[in-house]
């Protein structure tokens, strides 16, 4: 297998490197590194997940799937303080990085490297992703129906795709798996969908 972002053992050679930036207002600063997602900063695409993003109507613990280095995560660990935070990825330099992260941010959140939802247990109000959108069309729809298992009753979905990478089927498929889906935000080419769970039937 190649060395991606989202292999589970990275072998390129570590260059670490702290990145400072604002995220909805709040000051945060990330290590990064090679090997893992976006490392020289924050992308557009989780940027506008996390400035889109609103707290869930139920409450519940918040799911970051596919955390990378943590921006995501974090940032609404910040936002959202009463809220539980739980964090998960594939990439165990990723893994090592977010719980570096979480500590040098002061946040509280669960870290946790998983397969998709693997080693993720119980259920979420809110679960958010920018997907591994190379790791190919049948993960990202794998996340997509975790996920929807994974919510409660009330529950949100929130994803971030780009047009050209595929965003108006990622929109078919979670109408048909939540029924309800809104577009929250859409700006450079980039779409943040918010799929809402309205009740614990099973639409598959």
């Amino acid at each position: 297998m190649n060395d991606h972002y989202y292999s589970e053992h990275p072998q390129a050679e570590s260059h670490p490197q702290v990145i400072s930036v604002e995220l909805r207002s709040i000051p945060c600063h990330f290590t990064t590194d090679a090997g893992v997602f976006s490392r020289k900063g924050v992308d557009f695409g989780s940027r506008l997940l996390i400035e889109s993003f609103r707290e869930p109507p139920v409450p519940g613990r918040i799911l970051d799937m596919g955390c990378g280095y943590g921006p995501i995560g974090i940032a609404l660990a910040k936002a959202f303080p009463e809220r539980r935070i739980m964090m998960a990825d594939i990439n165990e330099r990723a893994v090592r990085l977010a719980h570096e992260n979480v500590n040098a941010n002061h946040v509280t959140a669960d870290v946790v490297q998983s397969h998709l939802f693997t080693h993720v247990d119980g259920t979420f109000a809110a679960i958010v992703t920018n997907p591994p959108i190379r790791a190919g069309k049948k993960i990202v729809r794998e996340i997509f129906q975790d996920a929807f298992h994974h919510l409660v009753s009330g529950g949100e979905f929130w994803s971030v795709i780009q047009k050209k990478q595929g965003a108006p089927s990622a929109l078919t498929a979670l109408r048909e798996l939540f029924g309800t889906v809104q577009i929250e935000a859409r700006k450079k080419g980039y779409h943040v969908f918010c799929a809402k769970k309205i009740d614990n039937k099973n639409r598959l």
